[in-house]
């Protein structure tokens, strides 16, 4: 279904993010994970794509899969990053052939261990090149072509610590054809919702996702940090995880307890909608479900 199919039928949405997986074993574990919270009938759910399209076959096949197999509506990540516009139309097009509504289009991080990458050899510099190239797309069976999301970033993007210019490029991405923005986890509402009061004043009034990730160890929390590059875990966050003293299960606990209140927050102030990053397991997910009352109503 195209995006603002879905926006328009129902709000907040709920989806959730999965991962390609690249062994036999973590491929039944993911269907596993699928097929549990398939009976929650989320809105839609992504795919990620790896650093310089390194898992594009295994996001193509986990894509396709997933819309022939089960009744969720899987949206693509697709990236900037050594591509060719011969690429990406390609893409489009095979995406395009199996009924896929929607490309969720991101800048791309630089692919690690490639140590000739030159960013100007991409057809593609920045995500509003990627989205303007999308929208123009004419090989889409609905006459709208794909429906399209661009990341936003709550706590400031990373490249960008000058917040007044990160704004013009994120309203250039909407300009450029975006339908909607899902934001990079965070674990204060405060800077989800100051984020979503500047690009209502910067005249971006497309809807905004909340990007929720329960945090489930110590250790993948201190992962987080280095992959979320300028992650902020507050406090009240931190008191909490250092009382469990090293106990994982109290941990995880802790994370899914913390992210329900965020939840349960954001609901109040009337988000779009809530994206979690499932990191291919269902627990968290299922259980703040659970807590937020959303499991009845949305269960087959």
């Amino acid at each position: 279904m195209h995006i603002r199919d879905i926006f328009a039928q129902r709000r907040p949405t709920f989806s959730f993010e999965f991962f390609p997986p690249k062994t036999a074993e973590t491929s039944q574990a993911l269907y596993e994970t699928i097929s549990e919270l398939e009976a929650f009938k989320p809105d839609f759910v992504s795919v990620t794509y790896g650093a310089g399209g390194t898992t594009r076959e295994l996001t193509h096949d986990l894509v396709v899969r997933i819309k022939q197999t089960t009744s969720l509506d899987p949206i693509p990540h697709l990236t900037c990053v050594c591509h060719s516009e011969e690429d990406i139309g390609g893409i489009l097009e095979r995406y395009a052939e199996a009924g896929v509504s929607n490309i969720l289009a991101l800048g791309g991080d630089p692919p690690r261990g490639l140590a000739n990458y030159e960013k100007a050899k991409d057809a593609f510099q920045h995500a509003s090149d990627l989205v303007r190239f999308i929208r123009n797309f004419s090989g889409h069976p609905d006459n709208r072509g794909f429906g399209i999301g661009i990341a936003g970033f709550p706590e400031g993007h990373p490249a960008t610590p000058n917040r007044l210019l990160e704004m013009d490029y994120l309203k250039a991405k909407v300009d450029a054809g975006a339908d909607y923005i899902c934001t990079q986890l965070f674990f204060d509402n405060r800077d989800f919702l100051d984020f979503r009061d500047r690009c209502h004043l910067a005249g971006i009034n497309v809807p905004i996702i909340a990007g929720i990730m329960p945090i489930s160890s110590a250790s993948g929390m201190k992962r987080m940090a280095e992959l979320a590059a300028g992650a902020r875990f507050p406090a009240k966050l931190l008191k909490a995880i250092s009382r469990c003293n090293g106990d994982e299960a109290a941990v995880e606990r802790v994370g899914i307890h913390y992210a329900t209140e965020q939840c349960a927050d954001l609901l109040d102030h009337q988000a779009d909608g809530f994206h979690f990053y499932t990191l291919n397991k269902s627990r968290a997910t299922r259980e703040i479900y659970a807590s937020l009352g959303l499991k009845d109503s949305r269960s087959v």
